[in-house]
């Protein structure tokens, strides 16, 4: 399980934007991993609407993705995916921060796989 949590400002042009782009480096990443299996790669974004950053300059942008993982992965994998996963975002969005203000934050965190249920058939589809 790598599941991709992005939320960012909605100020961002859809082009500079481009989430299926984004996801689909993710999901690679994670894939070249070898740490996650394919069927429990996912990715989702939202858009924030009501929001006000440092002097309230309405050209600012912000990006935080969050990844969610299952438990029983070293520290060490972990880390590695983490350094893969934010070279990813940081290099997607190379360009904005040549041309505006932009917050740009990363976070990993492990599930607790305590009453965690799935019903997953994609791999019936790959």
């Amino acid at each position: 399980m790598a599941h991709f949590v992005l939320e960012y400002s909605d100020n961002i042009e859809k082009a500079d934007l481009a989430l299926q782009e984004l996801f689909t480096q993710l999901h690679q990443a994670a894939d070249e991993t070898g740490l996650f299996p394919l069927k429990g790669i996912r990715s989702r974004a939202y858009a924030c609407h009501d929001y006000r950053m440092a002097d309230g300059n309405p050209e600012h942008m912000f990006v935080h993705l969050e990844v969610k993982l299952g438990a029983g992965r070293t520290m060490g994998e972990r880390e590695a995916a983490a350094k893969s996963f934010f070279e990813v975002l940081t290099q997607h969005f190379a360009g904005s921060f040549e041309q505006r203000g932009v917050a740009m934050s990363f976070e990993m965190k492990e599930l607790e796989p305590v009453l965690k249920y799935n019903k997953n058939n994609i791999q019936d589809y790959l």
